[in-house]
Order: C-alpha cells, then structure tokens, then sequence
C-alpha cells in the first residue's frame, strides 16, 4: 500500500491522462494540492487524441477554444486543431507544468473500493497491485470504450480489420478492397482521406449524418504572430469564438427550427458536389438535424461521389471468410473492414468495477441509468468526482470549458476535505434525484428527444450524456460547493 499523507492536503488519484486529467493536475498543483497521482493505462498522455490516429483526425471544435483557458497556443496551423498538434499541445502541458513525475503509465485500474473504515479508496491494478487515496478523480472520458458491432461471421473473415480508434497503420490500403461500416464522426474524416488511394469502397450506413461545411483553413503566419504579440487579441478572438458556438446552444434547447437553415445548407451542398441521385438521397437523413450529432466536412459529400464508393444502406446480414453479404444477398468482396462504428459513450468508467458505500456497485446505482450530481458525484461513492460524467457532453460548443468548470468545483469539494482532515465527501441522495430530474425535464423539449436513435442515449432510452442548456449556466451552477449538499463522514480509523 502507498503511504498514507500524514498532513491535512488529501491523497489524490486521477485517473487518465487526456484533456480532463491533465488539466485537473494543473488546478490541483497550482492550488496547493500536490499530493497527485495520475494513472495512465496506455505509455503515453493523450486521452482520445493518443488513441484516434486515423488518416484525417482533426477536432470539430476552433482551436483556440478546445485549449486550456490558461494556456494559450498561438501557433495554431489552422483554425481547427489536427489531431497530432492536439496531441503536441497537451504533452506540452505535461512538459510544462512539470507532471511527468506524477504520472504512472501503463497502470490500468481494475477495480476501486471505497473502505468506509477509514474513508480511503482502494484501487487494484490489472497488474494486481493495490494503491489508495482519499479522492479518486475519474477522467477516462466517454469516448475511449471502442463499440464494434456483434457481427454474424466475423471471425471467418480471412483479411484485416479493425477499428478507426485502434488504426492498424502498418496496414497499406492502397489498391485495397475496402469495407467501411459506419458513417459518424470519424468515417466522416477518415473516409475521404482513404477513398483516394483505395480500389474500392464499400461505405455501409445504417442512418445517414447531416454534415455542414466546416469553416476550417490554415493560419497566415502574420496571424500567429498576432495572436503572439497581442495577447488581449488572442483572448477577444477566443471569446468571439465562445459566444459564436454558445449561440447555438439556443437551437439544441428550446428553438430546434433554427436548425432548419443548417439542413438547408447540408442539402444544397449534397446536391452540389453529389453527381448520382440515388447517392443524394440515400446520404440525406430522413430523422431531425440535431437530433444525432451534427458534423462538420467540406470534403465527405465529393467523396461520397467517388466511382470507386459504394454507398450501401442494404443492412448487414453476416461477414464470411472473403467479405460481407447484406440482407437482400448481395456479397461485398473485401480485403479489409474498418469498422468506424463510435464509442460506449454511455458506459461512463468502464470497464473499471467501481465499488462504494454498502457494497453497492456503480454499475447497480447506475441501473436506471448513468447520473450524477452536477455531473460530478454520485451519493453512496464518497470522495469520488467525475469529470465528463453523465450529463456534461455538448453538442455546440467546446467540452474543455465544462471541463474547467468542473476542475474549480472539485477544488472546492478538496478545500472543504482539507478543512475536515480524513473526512469524506457524499452527496446527498435527494440532492442527485433533484437535480436529475430537473435535467431530464430540461432535456425533454431539446432536439435530442425528438424520436430518432443516437449514441446519446443509453440501453434504456435514457441521455444520459447531454447538457440541456448553456455552458455559461453549468459553470455558474458548478461555481461553488454548498457543503448542504453533502454529508461529511467521519473516519473511525
């Protein structure tokens, strides 16, 4: 076992290294609380930007928005973050801030125990080590579980296949046959970077996507070196930038017939770079923009119009040992299947067993589905926060805000735990419920309930992952911690 500290500061131990952990490393050790453990499973920082390396990887929100706050990048290549540059940025952080000797990679937990003896939690390694800490900080994220679909025949497949967030890149699919199941976020960028270089694609789509034009291009050099020289600029273009994206927020909530004019624009941009009618109506969705995530591209629709892509909306009946045959009979011959089919993104700190007060699972609490307090605690899992957690995914506007929201509230949670030496922190049951509820309610005018079948929602039908509203309105609610919502347990140890 790690030692215990002998002073008032409490143990800590965040786990995961992108975005959310190493941010929250940063509050914490420039607040004071340096008694940080970080536990990495892979053997180096990145979070999804290490993982998703696929031909094409960029963010779809503006560069200087999906940064730190307090860390400002004024060299940015283009208006939108590439995925190695997004990668560079945070080991830049880590480099920065001085985490490297916090961190512990190629440590993935298994399992977390609270021992309510002593209001300490106990984390088993795969490895089978055990560590413990009064505060575990939770930020795997919700998109780093990926979803591969139950495939009749798969393991008869004779070729190659893999996952866009596993990419397999000693594999050259040039001159390839190549199947693609899954038109979200990711095939919508890697997609048009492969079709270039395959023989053939056959593209497999259960429900189409709404993809609008991404204002997306380089930076002039004289334009970093403003951002550089003038920081106030870099600033005013970073809350241009806010304001533009929370405006948006306004068509998700309450005003979804704002979206019209984006279907308008998917459309028009489909009938412009789609020469094949049969393609044009297929690739339109017949379910209410907003109501998936809407995405951005200027180069999917002409690839869609590629001779050499096959857009295929036949559903998949089963793969066999050549390629895959659909429901109507017809056989794909393929060398490789990439399956570009998401993430679990509702099964929040999976697969780690997460056990807490009474021996009650996390999973059990979560039967009904994934909740939490402010997104950030659960009742019966004392001194345990959750960053990303159910209910704090946006869908206009940038997650490392609602990020940094939650760091300041967290350190509020750990400055109460400093005042209260050995004590822990659960969240009142009908403090949850309440504000669960009041969520669920919000959610129930929102574009996202509007009947169609999206990686929002959870088993149970249940979205578990949005935020309702404005982000400015989750960082005023999350601004201060009112020990009313929580009961402080004593150590007995």
């Amino acid at each position: 076992m790690a030692n215990k500290n002998s002073n008032t500061q409490p143990s800590v131990i965040i786990i995961g290294t992108g975005f959310g952990g190493i941010g929250m490393a940063i509050q914490l050790n420039k607040a004071g609380f340096t008694n940080v453990t970080l536990l990495e499973k892979a053997d180096r920082v990145g979070g999804t930007w290490r993982d998703n390396t696929y031909p094409g990887a960029a963010c779809d929100v503006q560069s200087h928005f999906y940064s730190y706050s307090f860390e400002p990048k004024h060299d940015w290549s283009r208006k939108f973050g590439l995925q190695h540059e997004l990668l560079g940025y945070m080991e830049h952080c880590v480099e920065k801030y001085g985490l490297s000797e916090q961190i512990r990679f190629n440590c993935e937990v298994a399992e977390a125990v609270f021992d309510e003896a002593h209001n300490h939690w106990i984390l088993t390694l795969t490895s089978g080590e055990k560590l413990q800490a009064q505060v575990v900080i939770s930020a795997t994220g919700q998109l780093n579980q990926p979803a591969s679909p139950n495939i009749d025949g798969m393991e008869a497949f004779k070729g190659t296949s893999f996952h866009s967030a596993r990419w397999n890149h000693d594999y050259d699919l040039k001159n390839k046959r190549v199947a693609v199941i899954g038109t979200g976020a990711s095939a919508i960028q890697f997609v048009p970077e492969i079709a270039r270089e395959v023989k053939s694609l056959a593209l497999f789509q259960r429900s189409a996507a709404w993809v609008v034009p991404k204002p997306d291009r380089p930076f002039k050099t004289w334009e970093q070196n403003l951002f550089k020289a003038v920081p106030a600029w870099d600033r005013l273009y970073r809350y241009l930038i806010y304001w533009k994206n929370e405006s948006r927020g306004l068509a998700f909530t309450g005003f979804s017939s704002l979206l019209k004019v984006l279907a308008l624009q998917a459309k028009k941009e489909a009938r412009k770079h789609i020469s094949d009618p049969g393609k044009r109506k297929q690739i339109i969705p017949d379910y209410q923009i907003g109501c998936k995530r809407i995405l951005i591209s200027n180069d999917w629709y002409p690839a869609i119009n590629r001779s050499n892509l096959d857009l295929v909306t036949d559903p998949i009946a089963k793969v066999d040992a050549t390629g895959v045959q659909t429901q109507s009979g017809k056989h794909y011959p393929v060398d490789v299947i990439i399956f570009g089919t998401g993430f679990r993104a509702s099964e929040f700190l999976s697969p780690i067993r997460v056990t807490g007060r009474g021996g009650v699972t996390l999973n059990e609490a979560w039967k009904n589905g994934a909740t939490a307090f402010k997104g950030i605690t659960v009742s019966g899992f004392p001194n345990l926060f959750i960053l990303y957690g159910p209910n704090t995914n946006l869908a206009h506007n940038s997650i490392l805000y609602m990020l940094e929201s939650q760091f300041q509230y967290i350190l509020g949670c750990l400055k109460v735990l400093q005042e209260h030496p050995g004590a822990a922190m659960d969240v009142h049951q009908h403090r949850v419920e309440s504000y669960s509820s009041t969520i669920q309610k919000d959610l129930e005018g929102s574009v996202w309930s509007s009947g169609c079948s999206s990686w929002y929602l959870d088993a149970n039908g249940k979205n578990t992952l949005n935020w309702p509203g404005f982000t400015f309105s989750y960082r005023l609610a999350t601004r201060n911690v009112n020990p009313a919502d929580y009961q402080l347990l004593k150590s007995a140890g």
